[in-house]
C-alpha cells in the first residue's frame, strides 16, 4: 500500500512510523526544516530514550509522490486552506483520505443518513473548497487517543496511549475500513472500525473543547484549570451545552460532565495542545474546537451563553497575540 502523510507533526510521524512498520511504502509532504531533516536523517521515532531512524521518501511538492493509496490528513485546522490548494496530486478516484485532526472535520454532516445530512460548516469549509476538492466518498474519519510530541523537526517522541478509532462517515463496514484497521494494528496501534465516528468525534470534543481554550487563555495547566471551583463550573457549563447539541446531532453523551472532569483529573496535569501552540506563537485551533460548536448550535436551535463567550474570550486571545 503506498500512503502519504499531509502533515508530519507529532500524530503524523508516529503514523507514518507505524504505517512503515507494517510494511507499506510511505511519503511524507513537507516543508522548511522538517523536510530537510526528512531528507538528511529520515524520520526519528524516540521511544523511552531510544531512538530509530525510519527511511522515509519527502517532498515538498505532492505533484512528485503522484497518486497514492491513501491519505492521512494530520495537520492542525488553520493550515486546512493550503492543504486543500495542494493535494489533488496524491488523490485518485479509490484514494482514501483520513482526517487524523482535532475537532469536528468540515464532512461532519456529508454522507448518507446523517442528522442534518448537507449542512454546510462556514466555519470549517467556506465556499465548500474542502468538500470540493475531497469528496466524502473518500473519506475515512480517526479519533487519536494517543499523546506524542516533535521535540524537532524530523523527529517524534513517544509519550502516552496507543489508541486510533476509524470509520466510515455513514457509520457502514467496508473493506478498505477493516483493511487498514489491520495494517494501523500491525504497525503497533491498537486500532479500531467503530460503527459511529462521528460519535467518537463528538466525544473526545466534548472532553477537549473547554480545557484547550481555557488553557491557552489562562496559561494553566489542566488540573489547575479544574481545581478552581468558578471556573471549572464554566467549563461544565459549557460540557452541558455541547451535550445537549450532541442529544440533537444524534452523538448523545452518556457521561456527566462532572464525570468528564474526574477523568481529565486522573491523566494528571498537562498542558494542552492549544496552550503549547500559544506559548510558542502558533495558530491556535480554535473553529474546529469552539467555533463550530457555536454554529452548531445555531443549526440545532440548542442556546449555547457559554461556549459563546468561551468563543468570544479566546478568539480576542488569538488576535491580541497574532495568532487567530
Amino acid at each position: 500500500m503506498k500512503a502519504a502523510i499531509y502533515g508530519l507533526g507529532a500524530v503524523g510521524g508516529l503514523v507514518a512510523a507505524r504505517l512503515a512498520a507494517a510494511g507499506c511504502d510511505v511519503s511524507a509532504v513537507a516543508h522548511g526544516q522538517t523536510l530537510a531533516a526528512l531528507q538528511q536523517h529520515g524520520l526519528r521515532l524516540k521511544i523511552a530514550g531510544n531512538t530509530q531512524a525510519i527511511p522515509l521518501r519527502a517532498e515538498e511538492d505532492p505533484a512528485s509522490l503522484g497518486v497514492q493509496d491513501v491519505v492521512f490528513i494530520a495537520v492542525k485546522s488553520p493550515a486546512l486552506p493550503q492543504v486543500v490548494e495542494r493535494i489533488a496530486p496524491l488523490i485518485g478516484p479509490h484514494t482514501t483520505v483520513v482526517t487524523a485532526m482535532n475537532g469536528v472535520p468540515w464532512w461532519y454532516f456529508e454522507g448518507e443518513g446523517v442528522p442534518f445530512q448537507g449542512a454546510q460548516l462556514q466555519s470549517l469549509d467556506p465556499g465548500r473548497k474542502l468538500a470540493s476538492a475531497i469528496p466524502v466518498r473518500h473519506i475515512l474519519g480517526c479519533v487519536v487517543h494517543f499523546s506524542s510530541a516533535r521535540p524537532e523537526a524530523g523527529v517524534v517522541e513517544v509519550r502516552s496511549g496507543n489508541r486510533l478509532i476509524l470509520g466510515e462517515p455513514d457509520g457502514r463496514d467496508s473493506g478498505r475500513l477493516r483493511e487498514l484497521v489491520g495494517l494501523l494494528t500491525k504497525g503497533g496501534f491498537e486500532a479500531e472500525a467503530s460503527s459511529n465516528i462521528r460519535g467518537d468525534i463528538w466525544y473526545k470534543l466534548w472532553g477537549n473543547m473547554t480545557m484547550n481554550p481555557v488553557s491557552a487563555i489562562t496559561g494553566a495547566e489542566t488540573a489547575q484549570i479544574i481545581s478552581d471551583p468558578l471556573l471549572n463550573e464554566f467549563c461544565l457549563a459549557a460540557m452541558r451545552e455541547a451535550a445537549q447539541i450532541g442529544e440533537k446531532i444524534g452523538c448523545p453523551i452518556a457521561q456527566s460532565a462532572e464525570e468528564r472532569s474526574r477523568l481529565t483529573l486522573q491523566l494528571g496535569s498537562f498542558k494542552t495542545s492549544m496552550l503549547q501552540d500559544a506559548e510558542a506563537g502558533r495558530p491556535l485551533e480554535i473553529d474546529g474546537l469552539v467555533t463550530v460548536m457555536h454554529e452548531i448550535g445555531i443549526l440545532t436551535g440548542v442556546a449555547t451563553p457559554t461556549i459563546n463567550s468561551l468563543l468570544g474570550l479566546v478568539r480576542v486571545f488569538g488576535r491580541a497575540h497574532g495568532i487567530y
